[in-house]
């Protein structure tokens, strides 16, 4: 049987080439597995069963994959000329590490982010599969797909997210407003309360100083 050879991988392409059946899918899928593309980012249960375990032999508990990347361009905000990317499934859950070190999934999505990986432009990878389609696009549909690998539809996504959340809090500032205003109307209502309570109170005094002083005169009669 054939051993598999691998070789140093060039900074321009790079191929993966052998019969059907020889795991090149199985590749694609461990690095797509480590990038958290569309695919792999959540797991069923049974389908972290599938990636344990699939055939005959020993049911492993938990299994990794990892990349080491070239960071001699500093592309991730990494310290270090390489950078180790691992994700490790269980049955229950998944872990993450940077250069070894524990991570969040929220933390590995934001460095991959950061360095073009981005899940909105999922041709960082493109399968045969895709090649295909590709090359029966339609012009407005290579212009859609330009548009994408760009970074333009993610632009224009958070755009539309921006422009929504500022509606949101234009419509909560009018609220807030309204508040505000009737706040100051009831406020100007309670002043005109007080002075009146306190005119009334300055008035009842004055009464009853009045209502003291006749009695006294009356009882001294």
């Amino acid at each position: 049987r054939q051993q598999p050879e691998v070789h140093p991988f060039s900074p321009g392409t790079n191929a993966v080439v052998g019969r059907n059946g020889s795991g090149k899918s199985n590749l694609f899928d461990a690095v797509q597995f480590v990038l958290l593309t569309p695919k792999f980012v959540s797991l069923r249960q049974e389908e972290r069963q599938s990636l344990l375990h699939e055939g005959a032999g020993s049911t492993a508990v938990n299994a990794f994959c990892e990349i080491v990347f070239d960071n001699s361009d500093h592309r991730l905000s990494v310290d270090g000329d390489e950078v180790v990317i691992r994700r490790t499934v269980g049955l229950k859950k998944d872990e993450f590490f940077i250069q070894r070190k524990r991570a969040t999934k929220k933390e590995i999505c934001s460095l991959l982010e950061g360095a073009g990986f981005s899940k909105g432009n999922p041709y960082y990878i493109v399968q045969q599969g895709k090649v295909n389609a590709l090359c029966t696009m339609s012009s407005m549909e290579r212009l859609d797909l330009l548009k994408e690998v760009a970074g333009c539809t993610v632009y224009d996504e958070k755009r539309a997210d921006s422009i929504k959340q500022m509606e949101e809090n234009a419509g909560s500032r009018e609220k807030i407003k309204e508040v505000l205003d009737y706040i100051d109307t009831r406020l100007g209502e309670l002043q005109d309360e007080k002075e009146e309570l306190t005119e009334y109170q300055k008035l009842d005094r004055k009464r009853r100083a009045m209502e003291y002083t006749l009695y006294d005169k009356e009882l001294r009669k």
